[in-house]
C-alpha cells in the first residue's frame, strides 16, 4: 500500500476530513506485550500471565491500552507523509479512549482521518483521528485525536 502523500501546509489544511489511509493488519503477539510491559514497568497480570487470564471474561491475556495506542507512529508512518515542511513534532492527544479488549493473538490495524488543521505561529496544528480496530471485533479498540504539528519548509 502507497503512502498518501502531502505536499504542504497548504494542502494539509485543504484534506481535512478525509481519510488518510488504513494499516495493514498487524498481529499482536504475546513477545510484543511482554516487551512494553518491560519497557513500561506495566506487568499488570492481565497482560502478562497467560495462565491466570485464561479464567478471565477474555480467555487470555490482552494489550494495554497504552500499547495499543503506542501502535499510531507506526502505523501512521506507513499510512501518511508530509513533505515540503521543515519539521513536524508530537504535540499530545486530546481524546484518548479504549472501547474494547486487545486479545493477544488478534490482529489489529489503524485508520486515520485527517479531523482538523489550524494555523500556529509558523505553521499548523493537525488532529488525526487514529480509529484501532480489531479483526472480527464488534467496535474500536481504540479512538484517540492525535494531535501534530508541522512547520513551513
Amino acid at each position: 500500500m502507497a503512502a498518501t502523500v502531502i505536499n504542504g501546509l497548504d494542502e494539509l489544511k485543504s484534506r481535512v476530513g478525509e481519510e488518510l489511509g488504513v494499516s495493514d493488519w498487524l498481529e499482536v503477539t504475546q513477545e510484543a506485550v511482554d516487551a512494553f510491559a518491560d519497557a513500561t514497568g506495566d506487568h499488570q497480570w492481565i497482560h502478562v500471565d497467560p495462565q491466570r487470564a485464561k479464567d478471565t471474561p477474555f480467555g487470555g491475556t490482552i494489550a494495554h491500552g497504552l500499547y495499543t495506542l503506542s501502535l499510531g507512529p507506526q502505523f501512521s508512518y506507513a499510512l501518511f507523509e508530509i513533505q515540503c515542511v521543515a519539521f513536524g513534532l508530537n504535540y499530545g492527544y486530546n481524546k484518548v479512549r479504549f472501547p474494547a479488549p486487545l486479545p493477544v493473538g488478534s490482529r489489529v490495524r489503524m485508520r486515520a482521518t485527517l479531523s482538523a488543521a489550524d494555523d500556529v505561529p509558523g505553521g499548523v496544528q493537525f488532529t488525526v483521528t487514529q480509529t484501532f480496530e480489531r479483526e472480527g471485533g464488534d467496535k474500536p479498540v481504540c479512538v484517540a485525536e492525535s494531535l501534530s504539528r508541522v512547520y513551513g519548509g
